[in-house]
């Protein structure tokens, strides 16, 4: 397969805080980690998020499956979210690790920015699922 996919982009409604993607795509799996970087925070690591396994139900699509694997408190219910979102859209079972931190953004991480954000971070990885999905002999567009 591929090598992995590492990229930034803003976080919405925050002025200079970025989200961190790192993705890999493997045959029959998806890996995703999530995290969030400031200028300030440059020189500071980053704490651990939570870790949440979603597969596909092949008996109610519209509904993923999960499984926390590590959770943080904080980060469980966002990591939970895209894991099921990307689970439904590539019909593949998912890894998604996050750190994500809302607290840089305009309001401190209100229900509105947490869904911005949610949205933004599954726009831009499924813009870089879609073509590694869609190689292969018989593949189908998620």
């Amino acid at each position: 397969m591929e090598a992995p996919i590492q990229l930034s982009f803003p976080l919405p409604r925050s002025l200079d805080t970025r989200i961190y993607l790192h993705l890999t795509v493997k045959s029959k799996v998806i890996l995703l980690f999530l995290t969030t970087a400031s200028p300030e925070e440059a020189s500071t690591p980053t704490p651990l998020g939570s870790f949440v396994y979603a597969l596909p139900d092949r008996y109610n699509p519209s509904q993923p499956l999960s499984t926390p694997l590590c959770t943080v408190e904080p980060t469980l219910e966002f990591t939970t979210r895209v894991a099921k979102a990307l689970a439904k859209r590539t019909n593949r079972p998912v890894y998604v690790g996050n750190s994500i931190s809302l607290a840089s953004t305009g309001l401190g991480g209100t229900v509105e920015e947490e869904m911005e954000a949610l949205v933004k971070v599954v726009e831009v990885a499924m813009e870089q699922l879609k073509p590694l999905l869609c190689d292969g002999p018989g593949a189908e567009a998620p």
